[in-house]
């Protein structure tokens, strides 16, 4: 199977002022880069899902893809986005990663096509343990879906897109409708899906790219 990776940098980014997330800086390194270098040997080829002037990400050397769907339609109109450029280069499925998510498994792509064997259409998404707190306050749930994480198949693109054409937004009605699994990864000693969210989130992504460095409030966030 030719799988491809779509970064998804199509947020709003409200709670940290606007603008793109995936530009502010850890470690000296923006987050987008840290996410490619680690999604791109994951994958046979990458694109970039970001909506307005494409000229900002000149220099990662990647195909910026917008998406369709006028408004705001979230990260399925991403999917969708990534999935019509998927189509264009022959492949029959993407492996999706959120800009702002640095620490993400280098295993990702490869537990989300193991979980999908058997599939007539790979769709997986990325899930952790809830723990703690999150386990008493969580429901029924013993997992945190991570909905930005996935596998995708390039055979459901006109589907999805008649679903966000109707109204649907939430991924996981999507995804359950059409027989999604999922792939469940440690969080241990925190979740590899961390995503910066506020300037807090930012400071603490700072801190765990120095794992000798943590302290146990660290990774409670």
């Amino acid at each position: 199977m030719k799988l491809l990776g779509v970064i998804l940098a199509g947020g709003l980014a409200t709670r940290m002022g606007g603008g793109d997330k995936g530009l502010l800086n850890i470690g000296g390194q923006s987050l987008l880069s840290r996410v490619i270098d680690r999604l791109s040997p994951q994958v046979a080829g990458l694109a970039l899902n970001a909506n307005g002037d494409a000229a900002r990400f000149a220099d990662l050397g990647l195909p910026v893809v917008a998406d369709s769907i006028e408004g705001f339609a979230g990260p399925l109109a991403g999917v969708l986005a990534g999935l019509d450029w998927a189509s264009e280069q022959g492949a029959e499925a993407i492996v999706t990663a959120a800009a702002d998510t640095p620490f993400f498994p280098i295993d990702l792509a490869a537990r989300l096509m193991e979980a999908s064997e058997g599939q007539t259409h790979p769709l997986v998404l990325a899930t952790t343990p809830r723990t703690g707190d999150e386990l008493k306050s969580g429901g029924r749930s013993k997992v945190n879906r991570h909905p930005t994480f996935g596998l995708w198949p390039v055979a459901l693109r006109d589907d999805l897109r008649a679903a966000l054409n109707d109204g649907l937004r939430k991924v996981v009605l999507w995804t359950d409708a059409h027989g999604g699994r999922e792939a469940l990864f440690e969080a241990d000693p925190f979740d590899p899906f961390f995503n910066v969210n506020t300037p807090e989130d930012l400071a603490r992504a700072e801190r765990l790219l120095y794992p000798e460095s943590l302290k146990t409030r660290d990774l409670k966030g």
